[in-house]
């Protein structure tokens, strides 16, 4: 095995070997534990990352791992964004209870369930086979869904068993897919490595159907409308650092393993069934999500509702697949991940400072609480696409991707669409900031200063992104994605 193989195998691996780390540690060590074991993680992903990205154009593909361009990108986000959900996360179990355990064993258990689903996810993006892949998302779910019911009241506990039932329902959908591949490849559980995928042969009705059943069921795990039923309530009622992985890290990661899947599939199936599906998810999505956009919602919902909105628009930059697109790809993967955290984590302050946020839309909080304020409405004003928030560059560049790959009426069906968010999305902004203020909590919010650190982090990053995003069109990253396409 070579030293970027090695490398890839300890990016789960470290965060596995901190779960169990976690379960024997001492009551008092536990959180400790955990953040220290969260850096010791994001450390190793930063690394696979960084060596990815820099040898690009020389990926490392097998039969069972694939250190890529893309693999680099998401595990590298799922390395930031877990990291800044362990901190945040001290907060949290300072000020929450949970009701499936005693108090006393709450951080043991949250601790034990966010090391292993970090686990898990960091090996998504590095499967090299759809059949490790497939699994490997079926555990995130088990993994996470102790994790949406935390808090163990009702609601939670109903979105926790919503968000289980129904994507391993759709998951259940993919694995029919696979299965009518399965008659088509060879040599049992390798034959489904991508590289074997691409030159697959067999009855073309078959594997129309089978690649129908894959991208669609793997949709429901995505996020993509109209199968995005559990998204809204999962990301709502769950922990806020967890939230913030379920939309920043763990969409996106099954994203990457759908989108491997059309490539692999795509020769067999035909270029434009392939991409035209992808187009018909990304535009559903966008104009599902409008309506709720415009709607005044309490705003953790707001941010799951600005998911399915977003997966919609990465759907489309995937399904162009030209230089342009795929730059604006990586810009909004990146992008997003950061404001979307971001969003998530300010809600353990503003529900400590305005409790009635949990259930109705949070408004003049820039009145009540600058800094705060500041934090919601930089996240919010990146999300809606604000400039110079880096996810208005990613969505010009894929709508120009879209005319570039002589797609004209979806990338203007997009921009029609993506405008209406922006403007549901930015009243809902407007609202959060300077709207009419109502009775707040009395005393500093919790885990304020936190956040506050995090979003001049976030902040810098975002402008960073910003500036580097015109650049990346021709450059080693958006070819290297451009092969893998």
């Amino acid at each position: 095995m070579t030293s970027r193989e090695w490398l890839a195998l300890s990016v789960p691996l470290a965060p596995a070997l901190a779960a169990i780390f976690v379960c024997v540690a001492p009551r008092r060590a536990v959180s400790p534990v955990g953040l220290a074991s969260a850096c010791v993680s994001a450390l190793v992903a930063g690394a696979l990352a960084a060596v990815a990205l820099a040898r690009a154009d020389d990926p490392v593909t097998g039969d069972w791992l694939v250190v890529d361009a893309a693999a680099g990108l998401f595990v590298g986000v799922v390395g930031v964004v877990g990291l800044a959900s362990a901190i945040t996360s001290i907060a949290y179990l300072g000020s929450a209870e949970t009701g499936l355990v005693r108090p006393e064993r709450g951080p043991r258990l949250y601790w034990g369930a966010f090391l292993a689903f970090w686990a898990v996810l960091a090996a998504v993006p590095l499967a090299g086979n759809l059949g490790v892949a497939w699994l490997l998302i079926e555990a995130t779910t088990a993994a996470s869904a102790l994790l949406v019911g935390f808090s163990g009241k009702a609601r939670a506990l109903e979105a926790g068993w919503k968000y289980l039932v129904l994507t391993s329902l759709g998951l259940g959908v993919a694995l029919l897919g696979i299965v009518l591949l399965a008659p088509s490849v060879s040599g049992g559980l390798g034959g489904l490595s991508w590289s074997s995928l691409a030159s697959i042969d067999g009855d073309s009705e078959r594997l129309t159907v089978a690649f129908v059943l894959l991208l669609a069921g793997l949709a429901a795990k995505v996020g993509w409308a109209p199968v995005h039923n559990w998204l809204p309530d999962a990301h709502s009622e769950a922990p806020p650092p967890v939230s913030a992985l379920l939309s920043g890290a763990l969409l996106p990661a099954v994203l990457v393993v759908a989108w491997r899947s059309d490539r692999a599939l795509a020769p067999a199936v035909g270029e434009n069934l392939a991409a035209s599906l992808l187009v018909a998810f990304g535009l559903v999505s966008l104009a599902f999500a409008i309506p709720f956009l415009w709607r005044a919602l309490a705003w953790k919902r707001l941010l799951a509702y600005s998911s399915l909105e977003h997966m919609g628009v990465l759907a489309l930059g995937l399904a162009f697949a030209t230089p342009l697109a795929m730059a604006g790809v990586v810009v909004h993967v990146v992008g997003h991940a950061l404001a979307k955290a971001l969003g998530f984590y300010a809600a353990t302050p503003l529900l400590s400072h305005a409790p009635s946020a949990a259930s109705r839309p949070a408004t003049g909080i820039g009145r009540t609480s600058p800094a705060l304020g500041a934090s919601l409405g930089i996240s919010l004003g990146t999300l809606a696409g604000l400039p110079p928030s880096p996810l208005f560059t990613s969505e010009v560049l894929i709508i120009a991707g879209g005319f570039q790959a002589g797609r004209t009426w979806e990338a203007a069906a997009a921009a029609a669409l993506l405008a209406l968010g922006f403007l549901g999305l930015g009243h809902a902004l407007l609202e959060t900031i300077a709207g009419r203020t109502h009775r707040r909590a009395p005393g500093s919010p919790v885990g304020l200063r936190t956040v506050i650190a995090l979003t001049a982090v976030a902040t810098v990053a975002l402008l960073a992104l910003t500036a580097a995003a015109p650049w990346l069109p021709g450059s080693d990253i958006v070819d290297a994605l451009l092969e893998t396409s």
